[in-house]
Order: structure tokens, then C-alpha cells, then sequence
């Protein structure tokens, strides 16, 4: 059953935090000597069991480079794990900001597919994120979207119903998931037009309980105490 509850679930790339940085898969298909579109073909086929925490760094990279038939080697795959994860480093400032602005009226979470390395990196260079209610990163609680499990995670280590969130997403079929587990979605195309959506989803209560206005697209974060400190794991 709902709660009295408002849980604004972010996905993170492609909503807070940018996608790829340009150039990135090229760059590391001339380290493996390869055209950057047979190398883009394997970095994505041998992605998933990454993201989902079933396979490490190096197990993958591993993948990678044999899918390509290129020699395995320790200093290659270390050099394409650090390019890699930097290629995935960059925020959205104003996306940032408006986020964490939304702990003054609504409970804000996290849930991304991002590998296990790359999610100790992030939290390491972003260390806002610590203030988030929750944080689940797909390599770290073994579920990657669209899986069911990946939502329910969230529903279950927050101890809510899962008609109290509103998942933020910029893919489609990740919306789709979320809102066949009994969750409310937006597919995220832009900042205005999410502070719209959040606007009218949020309860008149939120207002009334906290005595100060919603944030609009371009507020300022301020600090808001959690009853409980989140588990990114």
C-alpha cells in the first residue's frame, strides 16, 4: 500500500550526469588497435554482466579483448579501465544542483547501471551523492535496469511502497520496468520540463508540512537531515 511518502528515483547518466565523453570508444579502440565501430560493438556485448556486478573489471576487459582477438594483458586492461571509467566522470551542474534542491520537499535516491569500479570512483569525485537517501548502483546490489530486481531493491531498502516513487529516466524501456513494478516514471528529456512534472507530482502536503515552496529548475540545494544514513550497497 502507498505511504504518505514522495521518493524522486534518479537514473544518473543521461539525467544528472552526462553520457559518454566524445571520442572516449575511439580512443580505446586505437589502444586495441581496432576500428572504433567493431570496438563499440564488443565494449556493449560484453557490457551486461559488468553492470550487473556478475563480472569484474578485469574479467570483462578480458571478454572485450578476445571478443576483438586481441592480446590480454594486465597493463591493457588496466589502461582501458581507467579510460573508461573516466570517460563516464562528467555532471550536469544545474541537474546537480536541482536534485539535491528536491530534498527540501521530497525524499531523493539514486539508481543506476554503473559497474561496481566506476561506482567507487564516482562516489570518490562526487561526494554529494552521500547526502542522497539512497544510492544503489547496479554493480553493487547485482541487478542492472530494466530487471525488476533492480527497482525492487530500491522499494525494498528504503521500506516503501512502490507507488511512492517517481523514476527518472532517460531510456524508455527503463521507465517501462519501473512502472510495471508499480512505480509513477518520467522519461527525462530536460531539466524545465522534469521541474514541471515533479511540480504537479508532488503532494500539496509537501508544501503544506514543510512551509516553503518547491524548488524550481535553477534552486540551490539545501541540507536536509535523513532518518536513516543510506546503504550504496
Amino acid at each position: 500500500m502507498p505511504t504518505d511518502r514522495s521518493i524522486v528515483l534518479f537514473d544518473l547518466f543521461g539525467v544528472i550526469a552526462r553520457d559518454q565523453r566524445p571520442g572516449a570508444l575511439g580512443k580505446m579502440a586505437a589502444r586495441c588497435h581496432t576500428p572504433t565501430d567493431v570496438f563499440t560493438t564488443a565494449y556493449w556485448a560484453c557490457r551486461p554482466p559488468y553492470d550487473a556486478g556478475s563480472q569484474s573489471a578485469p574479467e570483462y576487459w578480458t571478454a572485450v579483448l578476445r571478443w576483438l582477438s586481441r592480446p590480454v594483458d594486465a597493463d591493457t586492461i588496466e589502461e582501458l579501465r581507467r579510460t573508461d571509467i573516466d570517460s563516464w566522470s562528467r555532471v550536469d551542474p544545474p541537474m546537480v544542483a536541482y536534485a539535491r534542491s528536491l530534498r527540501d520537499v521530497a525524499e531523493v535516491a539514486l539508481l543506476s547501471n554503473i559497474p561496481a569500479d566506476h561506482a567507487d570512483a564516482f562516489l570518490a569525485a562526487q561526494p554529494w551523492l552521500h547526502d542522497l537517501d539512497h544510492i544503489a548502483f547496479s554493480g553493487k546490489i547485482k541487478a542492472a535496469k530494466p530487471a525488476p530486481a533492480a527497482f525492487q531493491h530500491c522499494v525494498v531498502a528504503m521500506r516503501a511502497a512502490p507507488s511512492d516513487f517517481l523514476f527518472v529516466d532517460d531510456r524508455e524501456e527503463n521507465v517501462r520496468a519501473a512502472r510495471a513494478v508499480g512505480m509513477n516514471g518520467h522519461v527525462f528529456t530536460g531539466r524545465e520540463e522534469l521541474a514541471a512534472v515533479i511540480d504537479a507530482w508532488l503532494p500539496e502536503r509537501a508544501v503544506l508540512t514543510s512551509g516553503r515552496p518547491r524548488p524550481g529548475p535553477d534552486s540551490r540545494p539545501r541540507r536536509r537531515s535523513r532518518s536513516a544514513p543510506a546503504d550504496p550497497t
